[in-house]
């Protein structure tokens, strides 16, 4: 696909024009203390905020997290999954959620802030202070799921079977010396997202 398809995508959220902004990432790497304010908790309320929106659009809905043993985390929503476009090809193209910045948010001195008071970035702050990060996309059009490291993509989008589900699921391990989350003051969120914190 060429650059010149891509640029005629509207953007909404993010830049379709490219699927990774290098720069951007290695920004974030170089300053976690700004773009995650206390740590995992910081993180997980960032993929939330995804959750939030989609509940909002869509008159409700749920989100799980869970805090694993080995110290990653996973949240899980029941939302319409990632917005995925065919290129001219046909072959499907991925809304750039996690490798690109938020134009929402990541450069707004005036960004919302999330509830633990601190701004909202973006799900590409997440990516880019995980060591790993899988991304699992189930959507009506097709599913699949694609592997991060750093915030850089070290896989295509591998194709799921469908399970008859929609939404997103986002595993990811944070980097060495972010503080460990402890799963409070993940749940305050208005009442059309509803979050269960699992171990």
């Amino acid at each position: 696909m060429t650059d010149a398809v891509r640029a005629t995508w509207r953007n909404t959220t993010h830049d379709w024009a490219a699927e990774v902004d290098h720069a951007h990432l290695a920004a974030v790497r170089r300053a976690p203390e700004t773009y995650a304010p206390g740590g995992v908790r910081h993180l997980i309320l960032e993929v939330l905020a995804y959750a939030a929106d989609e509940a909002e659009c869509t008159g409700g809905g749920r989100a799980v997290v869970t805090l694993h043993p080995d110290g990653s985390v996973s949240v899980t929503d029941d939302g319409r999954g990632t917005d995925t476009r065919l290129d001219a090809a046909g072959r499907p193209v991925k809304k750039p959620v996690m490798a690109t910045k938020d134009l929402r948010f990541f450069d707004e001195p005036d960004a919302p802030a999330l509830p633990d008071g601190h701004p909202r970035r973006g799900m590409s702050v997440v990516a880019a202070l995980s060591d790993r990060l899988t991304h699992t996309n189930r959507r009506a059009a097709g599913s699949w799921t694609q592997r991060y490291e750093h915030g850089i993509p070290v896989t295509d989008l591998d194709p799921l079977l469908d399970d008859g589900t929609t939404g997103t699921r986002v595993h990811f391990h944070p980097a060495p010396g972010l503080a460990a989350a402890t799963g409070t003051g993940l749940t305050a969120w208005p009442d059309h997202l509803t979050v269960t914190v699992e171990r």
